[in-house]
């Protein structure tokens, strides 16, 4: 289908999800431009990881393409080290970078998903968590090939396996700028932070690092893992992402050639500031 225009991409997909669903049919779709991209957007968090015709997925791909490129793409090489933006006397200032913004605009290497056991990305639709917003901007094909995944798992290990903890798992991009998501569930604190909770957030970042290592990937950009409604606090969570991460540059020093601290919220762009100046 020959579809020139990001408002007819955006109308002929928010038509053709909302359809899939019969109870959904009698849902209106808004006449601006922002509601039915919310509209499009929650219809793309409920929606079940199930095919989806070529020509539907085709539409998709050049629309949130766009979008991307509306959003604006950040590029490794335009994210100052620490070393350039405030002189940072780390021993790998030249390498790592703190940057604060929306997670699904960087191209490196990989970007990391804050996932959950299921791994199937959030359901909630418009919810503003780093799962959604990258399931939300890579597409459908994330879910489906995350569904499989978790398939041939339970038929490996049992119907009733979800992803443990600091496991981390590789899939495509597919429309977002990075080449690849590494998804990784982190540990939950559920009352006092524990020992055990500290050293499950550091193999999160070791497994990341492994995984990159193993795949060639030469640049990561992390989320704050296990912050927010994980409740892992925010502080402490920043310190042991920053020493676990120099440890593991130690010990490889040829692997990673850039780690980038992506922050959404003031508060966790001063911890790592503070702790890499």
């Amino acid at each position: 289908m020959n579809m020139t225009t990001q408002e007819e991409r955006l109308g002929y997909l928010t038509e053709r999800f909302r359809d899939e669903v019969p109870e959904y049919r009698r849902v209106r779709i808004p006449d601006d431009t922002e509601g039915r991209r919310h509209l499009l957007r929650s219809l793309m968090n409920v929606r079940s990881p199930k095919p989806a015709p070529d020509e539907l997925l085709s539409v998709q791909d050049s629309y949130l393409r766009g979008r991307a490129l509306e959003k604006g793409i950040v590029n490794v090489g335009m994210i100052p080290t620490a070393a350039e933006a405030y002189g940072s006397s780390h021993p790998f200032a030249d390498r790592i970078s703190v940057w604060q913004g929306d997670i699904t605009r960087i191209a490196a290497d990989a970007i990391v998903n804050a996932a959950n056991s299921q791994m199937l990305g959030c359901y909630i639709p418009m919810h503003n968590c780093i799962d959604n917003c990258i399931h939300t901007y890579a597409g459908i094909q994330l879910r489906q090939e995350c569904a499989r995944r978790m398939s041939s798992l339970r038929l490996e290990f049992g119907e009733d396996y979800d992803q443990p903890t600091a496991v981390p798992m590789l899939t495509d991009a597919y429309n977002l700028p990075a080449k690849k998501v590494i998804h990784i569930v982190g540990p939950i604190v559920d009352g006092e932070l524990s020992p055990e909770h500290e050293e499950k957030l550091a193999e999160c970042y070791r497994s990341v690092l492994g995984m990159c290592r193993e795949n060639g990937l030469r640049s990561v950009a992390f989320c704050c893992i296990s912050t927010g409604v994980f409740s892992f606090p925010n502080g402490r969570a920043a310190e042991i992402a920053v020493d676990t991460v120099t440890d593991r540059l130690k010990a490889d020093a040829g692997g990673i050639d850039r780690v980038i601290f992506n922050v959404f919220k003031d508060e966790d762009k001063g911890y790592y500031e503070a702790l890499l100046k």
